[in-house]
């Protein structure tokens, strides 16, 4: 059956004692648990508090470890309700989990239950968190992640602080419970080529805001990137590919809904790890892989990596596509998508029109200018901003030109947005130069998340030594000359007209 009702369970277990009053649904027996219920605000923390969105009705109830909560009466508080999760210390000891410290680790939130609390849920039985609610049974086969349209989420989502500023964990998604506890199996099992611990990272002093991490493994440990030499190069089979992947990589099958108002004729994008990850929860997103799609983006697929974007909760969920030329290392269509929980400049960075009807706008202000598109809802709003994108691309691979997108999401074009929340989702896509192969020496490969401000750095020396006008730099080296550049933007105009 699908989930898509978007009441959600929010369950913090505590130790209770037989002095204590009990609510509806706890057990009070000496050293047993009870489930309480966060709603509206009603139950915080005494230390720091941060504001969290919650997308559905709270319900005060308990949930069975064999199967959907048990909801034993009305829905209490509204259809959003801001839910408010303490920091104190009395709070973090008595979790069954403790709250972690990183954005994107996984908290004992069940995020969606099915609309009929007597049918059997597609997913695993739930238990006290979505770390194991989520996790799909490999040795059974691929599962599908069906999605429908209620689940789409756009408005309302923001960075949180607290009250000193610190960045607050979001709550999750069914699309961020499901992804990112499979991941974490999938690491747990060996599967990566390295063990993605903590990464080490900086913020750049200076206007741009890069981002920099250190990730040895990756630099020493990635597959060699294929031969490629041209952006239009065929699909080569004999090559590695994703149908020669070790079936427990693959995390579930991504599928729409049929009661979606608009079908599409690409019925399955496998979700599988990315072996070499850049950050926690990095994931390819394959598009009928037996079919033997050459690294040239198509809009079915594009649109499933926006709309995996409004599936997650996260603000820092991103999604990209490498073209060949364009750093793009196997030459089988696939987009990415990972985590990173640090705001990005290319979020909220002004842009101006270039056209009347402001379907395509100059992104200003970063290291790498690009053209950025705009989506504020689902349906066919999103449907004409992917085929404008996929007709930008289809000229650029015509004319062998590189390029690389980046999905987020964001504020809407213009200058700089006065409120915190974001109201849309941005597709920001760059042309450059063609580079086939990967530079050694370099302190990072431009690509995707390095033209986005997000920059993985190789070595420790580099690290240590990297400043914002030496990554400036690097990048720049990769762009089309502004001649050219400037060229290609009135063409693209005129394409759009």
């Amino acid at each position: 059956m699908r989930i898509c009702d978007r009441r959600s369970v929010v369950e913090v277990r505590l130790p209770v004692s037989s002095s204590q009053t009990l609510e509806e649904g706890e057990e009070g027996s000496e050293g047993r648990e009870t489930v309480h219920s966060l709603s509206g605000g009603q139950q915080k923390g005494k230390g720091e508090k941060c504001s969290q969105r919650l997308f559905g009705n709270i319900y005060a109830g308990k949930t069975e470890s064999s199967g959907p909560p048990v909801v034993p009466g009305e829905p209490r508080g509204g259809w959003i309700q801001e839910v408010f999760i303490g920091y104190s210390s009395s709070l973090t000891n008595h979790l069954e989990e403790p709250i972690p410290d990183r954005t994107w680790d996984l908290y004992p939130f069940c995020m969606a239950v099915p609309q009929n609390i007597n049918e059997t849920s597609n997913l695993p039985p739930q238990s006290s968190g979505c770390d194991e609610q989520s996790r799909l049974p490999v040795e059974l086969g691929v599962s599908d992640f069906v999605y429908c349209w209620e689940e789409l989420i756009v408005e309302g989502i923001q960075w949180q602080t607290s009250e000193s500023g610190v960045l607050c964990p979001p709550l999750l998604s069914r699309f961020d419970c499901t992804l990112q506890s499979s991941w974490k199996q999938r690491m747990e099992q060996g599967l990566f080529r390295y063990n993605l611990g903590e990464l080490q990272t900086q913020i750049l002093p200076g206007p741009l805001g890069f981002v920099a991490q250190l990730n040895v493994e990756r630099g020493v440990q990635r597959r060699c990137p294929q031969n490629i030499q041209s952006v239009r190069q065929a699909f080569d089979p004999q090559l590695f590919n994703f149908n020669k992947i070790h079936p427990e990589e693959i995390l579930f099958r991504l599928c729409r809904d049929p009661g979606f108002p608009m079908a599409l004729q690409c019925t399955e994008v496998l979700v599988i790890i990315n072996v070499s990850p850049l950050e926690w929860g990095h994931v390819l997103f394959v598009p009928e892989p037996t079919q033997g799609l050459p690294q040239i983006l198509l809009p079915d697929p594009l649109q499933f990596g926006v709309e995996a974007v409004m599936l997650s909760s996260h603000p820092g969920f991103r999604v990209g596509f490498n073209s060949l030329g364009g750093l793009a290392s196997v030459n089988h269509l696939h987009l990415h998508g990972y985590y990173l929980a640090h705001k990005l400049p290319v979020e909220t960075a002004a842009s101006q029109p270039l056209d009347p009807n402001g379907h395509i706008h100059l992104l200003e202000g970063l290291p790498a200018s690009g053209f950025l598109f705009y989506v504020d809802e689902p349906g066919p709003k999103l449907e004409a901003l992917v085929d404008r994108v996929c007709q930008v691309t289809n000229y650029l691979v015509d004319r062998e030109i590189a390029h690389n997108l980046f999905v987020t999401r964001g504020a809407p074009p213009g200058n700089p947005p006065s409120s915190l929340a974001y109201a849309g989702v941005r597709v920001i896509l760059w042309a450059r130069k063609s580079s086939f192969g990967v530079k050694e020496g370099e302190a990072f490969n431009v690509a995707l998340c390095e033209l986005a401000g997000h920059l993985p750095v190789k070595t420790f020396q580099d690290f240590q030594s990297l400043t914002e006008a030496s990554a400036l730099n690097l990048i720049q080296q990769s762009l089309l000359p502004p001649s050219q550049f400037l060229q290609l933007q009135e063409a693209l105009v005129s394409l759009l007209a």
